[in-house]
């Protein structure tokens, strides 16, 4: 057994990987979902992902930050596996990330961003803007699945445990809404029409 089917079939039998018919973030559809908050619930599973995401990432890495809310586990997992402070940004009154509660970046600071899930890079990139004002260098991106179509975020490559190629439709091109399939809102987005995860 390889070590990506091995976490994958940990997410399959924690019910991280569902099917059904469901509206993305991005407003785009899909017939299967990602839901890590089912697998870190566990905070042994947690503790195990993220010391196996810790262990492929390259060196010299000085702090680990994640976006809210499904990156804050995985990611602070990370940074205990590697050893590194971490942090997280919350949205403002204008909806754009800001380090609040204290926490701050120093100018050539090195940077892991790590997510639960990369679809678009949507977040991972807001964070990347966010660090890159700071004058600190984001140097890798990492996840627990990254079912992203280019498997890097501008130009980034993503380090993920499992990889998923997963069919994403717009509404008028979706065979489960042709075939009359329910769709299902998972995401923490309530507003599709604004952007992706």
């Amino acid at each position: 057994m390889t070590d990506e089917t091995r976490w994958l079939d940990l997410l399959q039998e924690t019910g991280a990987v569902q099917s059904g018919h469901f509206l993305l973030s991005s407003g785009r559809h899909s017939g299967r979902y990602v839901q890590c908050a089912r697998v870190l619930e566990d905070p042994a599973h947690a503790e195990t992902l993220g010391a196996a995401l810790a262990a492929c990432l390259p060196k010299g890495i000085d702090r680990v930050a994640s976006p809210p809310l499904g990156g804050i586990l995985i990611g602070y997992e990370v940074a205990r596996g590697l050893g590194r402070p971490f942090l997280f940004p919350e949205r403002g009154p204008d909806g754009r990330f800001q380090l609040r509660r204290g926490f701050t970046l120093r100018a050539g600071e090195r940077i892991c961003i790590v997510e639960d899930v990369v679809t678009t890079g949507r977040t991972t990139r807001e964070l990347i803007d966010l660090v890159r004002g700071f004058g600190a260098e984001p140097v890798c991106s990492a996840a627990i699945v990254d079912r992203s179509e280019t498997h890097a975020v501008d130009g980034m490559p993503i380090h993920a445990l499992v990889h998923l190629s997963i069919p994403t439709y717009t509404y008028s091109e979706c065979p489960l809404c042709a075939s009359g399939t329910p769709l299902y809102q998972p995401g923490s987005r309530k507003d599709p029409a604004k952007g992706a995860e």
